[in-house]
């Protein structure tokens, strides 16, 4: 057998023992999942929490740290995949529903609240108007249908491993079930080929959309070149831009777009917003926010039962105005931004396979040497070294994304940092065989 056969031979019986450990350590979630699969296809109601050989099922939580049904303790890097930076019931978002649940839910009115919510958001992002949603995924697609409307055009560009809801994942080819826009797929980080394919369908080109730094898709940061890039082109073509800052808001008070000096006509936002609730927006121009101004004879429609719900507002308000303030953001980002430093840091002292990107509070892992600067360069990573880090890492207890996605919640402090680089240490001494 090969060298690399022998290699592989390797990573293939190392994580077959970590996932043995895994099962063995884990009985009562497997008495879930299987119960569940008689109910839910897959005994999953949301893709991403599902991995072979079954996934964890969690009990309780509290600040930064989770309980499954079998007793063990994780400290939580994931913060819901960006949602929970709040940690877990945090006494002034408890308070906040608490006040909002004594005066009622549901009320098929508009309330007191959501227009100083409104207006707190439009403040901290730059925003002429902004709209509320359900999620993510629903201010994306409103934004990308008022985007042809305002311009009366089709044709939408994306980018590469790019993911911007249920409805818009474009890694690998694209989804099935994505929405059916005309789409344009372009290269991320490619300055030259995004240009030339701007340019090729600029008469029919309404819009480009695209997250200033990957997420799901491996913590991959957009360069300043090719923001500015985007920007001047679809000025010039009359196409509108929209950043998709759902996940990458929390980077900067302002979201990432204020510290890369980018000022897209439209900005969706989603996750840790709303406080913990469900929540999702799209914003920006008032030119165009407005085609849904319910005064004019020609305004858009725009439902969602849920769009305005008393919980959201509340705790939306409060998290935004009273715990992430400015302050806030930039302490919990320059933390993140050390905590990568020190890892990577590990990983060049061990001349490790294996490497930590991203900006500020978002970071995740990949298990290669080569600079990740587009989607193919993070295909270079093992995909079974990845697997063996995620559940070497659950048998230590640290809560992470399967695919290595890794986010900081406000009560992670120096403690949690700590034991997350001794985690990795420990990777990287107990794995060093497969590394190098």
């Amino acid at each position: 057998m090969s060298e690399t056969g022998l290699r592989n031979a390797d990573i293939d019986a190392a994580l077959n023992e970590a996932k043995e450990s895994y099962v063995a350590r884990n009985p009562k979630s497997l008495g879930r999942y299987i119960e569940a699969t008689a109910v839910m296809p897959g005994g999953n109601t949301r893709t991403v929490l599902h991995y072979a050989p079954f996934p964890l099922a969690m009990e309780k939580a509290e600040e930064c740290r989770l309980w499954d049904m079998d007793g063990h303790e994780f400290v939580d890097f994931l913060g819901e995949y960006t949602a929970g930076i709040y940690g877990h019931s945090h006494p002034k978002i408890r308070a906040a529903l608490d006040k909002a649940l004594d005066g009622g839910i549901n009320y098929g009115a508009s309330n007191i609240v959501e227009a100083r919510f409104a207006r707190a958001v439009c403040e901290r992002f730059g925003l002429e108007r902004v709209r509320f949603t359900n999620s993510g995924t629903e201010a994306n697609l409103l934004a990308i249908s008022v985007a042809r409307i305002f311009t009366k055009r089709s044709k939408v560009m994306v980018f590469d491993g790019g993911y911007h809801g249920a409805v818009f994942g474009f890694a690998g080819g694209g989804s099935p079930i994505n929405a059916p826009f005309d789409y344009i797929v372009a290269p991320y980080n490619d300055i030259d080929s995004t240009k030339t394919l701007i340019a090729a369908n600029a008469a029919d080109l309404a819009v480009v959309i695209l997250e200033p730094m990957y997420g799901s898709g491996g913590c991959i940061p957009a360069t300043p070149a090719f923001l500015n890039t985007i920007r001047a082109e679809t000025e010039r073509t009359g196409a509108l831009m929209i950043l998709d800052e759902v996940m990458t808001s929390r980077l900067a008070p302002g979201g990432l777009q204020s510290i890369r000096g980018i000022k897209p006509d439209l900005t969706t936002f989603g996750k840790y917003i709303g406080g913990g609730m469900s929540f999702g927006a799209f914003g920006g121009r008032a030119d165009i926010l407005d085609m849904f101004d319910p005064r004019r004879p020609d305004a858009l429609p725009h439902a969602g039962t849920f769009n305005n719900n008393v919980l959201t507002m509340n705790a939306g308000l409060v998290g935004l105005t009273e715990i992430y303030t400015p302050e806030a953001a930039k302490t919990l980002n320059e933390r993140g931004d050390a905590l990568r430093n020190r890892l990577n840091a590990l990983c060049q002292a061990a001349g490790a396979k294996l490497q930590f990107t991203g900006i500020g509070s978002m970071l995740a892992v990949h298990t290669t040497r080569d600079p990740i600067v587009t989607p193919a360069d993070a295909a270079k990573s093992d995909p079974k070294l990845k697997e063996l880090f995620f559940f070497d890492m659950l048998a230590q207890g640290i809560w992470l994304a399967r695919r290595g996605m890794m986010t900081l919640c406000l009560p992670i402090g120096d403690a949690e940092c700590d034991k997350l680089a001794n985690a990795v240490e420990e990777f990287l001494s107990s794995r060093r065989a497969l590394l190098t």
